[in-house]
């Protein structure tokens, strides 16, 4: 028999995905991962069974629960549901998908909502970090409709700010986790940075690229997809994360200096193509990187002398803004970053249930 599973399918920030109570899933992580690939259509090109859209921005999924820790509202877990392979992957984080967390919690009564804003606490519990999101609730609504615009989303939208907290070495537990502000790999000058998520960055011209290419000419450039994976590959392991072959950690960013008024130009690949658009949590690490004197972002990076703290990220579909705050630095004179914050939106698509085979569930049947 098919099992219904309540779900909200929700736009947030540039990606889109089902978002799950999770109470309303199978407590086995093994069985869960099943009923989510399911749920999704995968292992198929085209998730043709399922909800997935056939493109990794859109086979997405979050889990969402109150929480019990001192000072948290709710605690997110999101999952990266692979589209051909049998993978759910919880070790990445997606801030825009986190976009959608606090309105979904408060539309199903996790957090009260005030007026005219509601402040959400949430524990990402990929990361083990703390993110504060700012909701608008006139009303004691949460309000999806504003004038806000993010490049890769038609139309507009009400703002949702999200403030990430003490987010450095979100997985690997240090700012940077070779102990360098840069290192060479296969003859290319790289820096690895882990604030909200860890990210090998790369200047586009050590791989004779202008940084300014579309996803099409980078997703078509497979001589250079490949040198990519090998960089990422050995990265990881003076990161201290091992082999990570088929895993989604860590991302690789090709930077340039800014040619549309922003400060810095990004290429941010997922990491086997180049997102249409940008990660928020690549964002805050480019934003990151960019005040860490010596690495490969703070060589490009053009700042605004009016606007301190100021990133603005072209990226192939337009710019996102980020701001960081920094309060002093460590005795090894990097920067405390206090919280590096970016407005996103947000817009629930559709609400109801998500059939999956009861084999899917027979782990817990």
């Amino acid at each position: 028999m098919l099992i219904p599973i309540p779900c909200v399918v929700m736009r947030g920030g540039t990606s889109k995905g089902p978002f799950f109570l999770l109470d309303d899933l199978p407590h086995d992580e093994a069985t869960r991962n099943r009923v989510l690939l399911a749920a999704m259509g995968s292992p198929d090109r085209r998730q043709i069974d399922g909800l997935g859209g056939g493109d990794s921005l859109t086979s997405k999924v979050v889990m969402v629960s109150k929480s019990a820790r001192p000072g948290i509202d709710v605690e997110y877990l999101f999952a990266q549901v692979s589209i051909d392979s049998e993978t759910v992957d919880t070790s990445p984080n997606c801030g825009n998908m986190l976009a959608g967390v606090a309105p979904f919690a408060i539309e199903h009564g996790l957090v009260a909502a005030g007026m005219p804003t509601t402040r959400v606490r949430v524990f990402n519990r990929n990361t083990g970090k703390v993110v504060e999101a700012v909701v608008q609730t006139p009303g004691g609504k949460v309000n999806y409709e504003g004038d806000v615009h993010i490049d890769g989303v038609p139309g507009s939208g009400a703002p949702i700010l999200l403030n990430f907290l003490d987010a450095a070495g979100a997985k690997t537990g240090r700012l940077l986790p070779t102990g360098r502000v840069q290192d060479v790999i296969d003859g290319v000058p790289v820096s690895c940075v882990d604030f909200s998520s860890p990210i090998v960055f790369i200047a586009a011209a050590s791989l004779g690229k202008s940084g300014y290419e579309s996803k099409a000419q980078l997703d078509g450039d497979s001589a250079l997809l490949a040198r990519l994976e090998a960089i990422r590959l050995e990265a990881a392991q003076r990161m201290g994360m091992g082999d990570v072959r088929g895993k989604v950690l860590p991302k690789l960013v090709l930077l340039a200096r800014p040619a549309h008024g922003g400060q810095i130009s990004s290429r941010y690949f997922v990491p086997w193509n180049c997102h249409a658009a940008h990660a928020v949590t690549g964002a805050l690490c480019v934003a990151a990187a960019c005040s860490i004197p010596g690495t490969i972002a703070a060589e490009l990076v053009q700042p605004d002398a009016a606007q301190p703290g100021l990133i603005g990220i072209e990226h192939p579909s337009g710019r996102l803004d980020t701001r960081v705050q920094i309060d002093g630095r460590d005795d090894d004179g990097l920067p405390l970053i206090r919280s590096a914050g970016v407005v996103r939106t947000a817009k629930p698509i559709v609400s109801g249930v998500v059939y999956v085979p009861g084999s899917a569930w027979e782990a817990t049947v």
